[in-house]
């Protein structure tokens, strides 16, 4: 790797919206930077745009007309004299294209260099770099193969396989497969969704590891020769291959799974030279297995949990080694201090199959105290369309303890009020009185295969100790609180800790 001289940036623009604009906005400001937003006629009264410097408006609505159009980002930033281009995530933040023509123009990317954004968004290329590497995969077909000898090989990597789109990522152009007899037209079926998503239609198989927990490492790297991964990321809680709820550390790994999926990660982000800000995502079996994913060459949207855990801001990193400066962090995260869960605060009904909502927020209450941070970019008033993604905003509660950041998980979450549209804040508020959850006791299957809206789980096993000690430490925390309480007319509104009186009930 080359070692690149020191530079001076003065000005950023954001090639981006909602709350990862707002964040690095005032990552930015920390710092003394001056920012430029940029907006469609739909976000023109975003906070984004008012927390900015200066702000450019890019064209009509849809994303393909706007925020997608690098010669309208390129004159934005030569209006305004910036010197370097933060992407956030989504849009053009994998976009190599993207990235070599910000080099072009003479600007700094505050990201990955365009062949390691190449490989790594390429799954297939992926695949075979960080393979030579001795990076453990799935099971899976080569690159280039044609329907019929996907189907071949299939039969020698066993059902259920997964079909899968080389290019992009969310969940598009892929297929649970359980027999051969529906391969066929699954791959039919995904490569037809990948093109139309991405404008690629490549699809590879792998296998499927069934109970699959869904790990990720965070990486940061910088010029000077230095990779390091600043621990993982529990996001196992996810519906239709989306993320919903992420937390650090994981309950499900231990000390020696987490050195060794953290040299794992490292190797990976070596193996195509990376540099700057990334995650490397894997899958673990029941026994522990590991095997690798993909890599975001991106900020992740559940950065913020890592940031809570190890005290380390991810965007000024990501700034600082744009700069060619030396990374801050010394060496790999060993111990991560306390815990962090973060929820995603959706627009959608989870009562009607999580559907989308659009409308204008009527009123709002933002949760705060001890231990609550929330990322958003929405306030009374704000209008919430159909062009983007429904993101509303990041919720993330820290504590010593994962007990102690779920309770105060479930207060933010009370406190949290959202009117005028709807919200998955009340799926939230079930996750946290999962059982299951409590324990740890989940796969990326769980939600979609055993969580319900409108109904208990089923009644936890007496010999289920995990549960026991957290829901056990859950009720002392809360009996503390009750006995603090002033009681007004000899009422007390426990409402909200059914789930607590229900567990001593059953151990009466």
């Amino acid at each position: 790797m080359t070692e690149s001289a020191p530079q001076n940036i003065q000005k950023i623009l954001i090639t981006n919206r909602g709350e990862i604009a707002v964040r690095v906005i005032r990552a930015c400001r920390d710092l003394g930077i001056s920012t430029v937003a940029v907006y469609s006629d739909a976000d023109r009264t975003s906070l984004h745009v008012r927390y900015a410097d200066e702000a450019i408006n890019i064209g009509p609505p849809l994303a393909r007309d706007s925020y997608l159009r690098m010669d309208k980002l390129f004159d934005a930033a030569k209006k305004t004299g910036a010197d370097a281009i933060h992407p956030g995530y989504g849009f053009l933040s994998e976009n190599a294209d993207f990235a070599q023509a910000v080099a072009d123009e003479g600007l700094i990317f505050i990201g990955p260099p365009p062949k390691a954004i190449s490989t790594m968004g390429d799954k297939l290329a992926a695949r075979e770099t960080v393979k030579k590497a001795g990076v453990p995969l799935i099971p899976g077909t080569e690159p280039g193969l044609r329907d019929d000898d996907i189907v071949a090989a299939a039969k020698d990597i066993g059902f259920p396989l997964m079909v899968k789109a080389a290019a992009g990522g969310g969940g598009k152009g892929m297929r649970i497969v359980e027999n051969e007899a529906d391969l066929p037209n699954a791959l039919a079926a995904a490569r037809r969704e990948a093109e139309s998503a991405f404008g690629d239609g490549t699809v590879y198989v792998e296998k499927l590891v069934v109970g699959a927990r869904h790990i990720e490492f965070q990486i940061l790297a910088d010029t000077h020769g230095n990779t390091i991964h600043l621990g993982e990321r529990e996001c196992s809680i996810q519906r239709r291959h989306q993320k919903l709820v992420e937390e650090a550390p994981s309950s499900f790994v231990d000390e020696d799974l987490r050195r060794q999926m953290g040299e794992m990660a490292v190797k990976a982000a070596q193996s195509v030279d990376y540099v700057n800000a990334g995650t490397i995502e894997a899958l673990v079996d029941k026994d522990k297995n590991f095997y690798f994913l993909e890599m975001n060459t991106r900020l992740q949207v559940e950065h913020p949990v890592t940031e809570l855990v190890t005290g380390i801001d991810l965007v000024k990193e990501q700034i600082r080694i744009a700069r060619g400066r030396r990374m801050g962090p010394t060496g790999s995260l060993v111990e991560p201090n306390g815990w962090a869960i973060e929820c995603r605060i959706n627009a959608e009904d989870p009562y009607q199959n999580f559907m989308p909502s659009v409308g204008t927020i009527s009123s709002i209450i933002f949760p705060t105290g001890p231990g609550v941070r929330l990322d958003s970019g929405i306030y009374s008033g704000y209008e919430v369309t159909p062009y983007y993604d429904n993101l509303l905003a990041k919720l993330i509660c820290w504590g010593e303890t994962r007990p102690e950041a779920m309770l105060r998980m479930r207060r933010a979450l009370e406190e949290f009020k959202i009117m005028g549209i709807k919200h998955n804040i009340p799926f939230h508020q079930n996750l946290m009185s999962s059982f299951s959850f409590l324990a740890g006791n989940f796969d990326t299957s769980f939600v979609e295969e055993r969580f319900s809206m409108t109904t208990y789980e089923d009644e936890p096993s007496e010999t289920d100790l995990e549960t026991a000690a957290i829901v056990a430490t859950l009720v002392a925390h809360r009996k503390r609180q009750l006995a603090s309480q002033v009681v007004v007319k000899g009422e007390r509104d426990t409402s909200n800790w059914k789930w607590v009186g229900r567990w001593e009930r059953m151990n009466r």
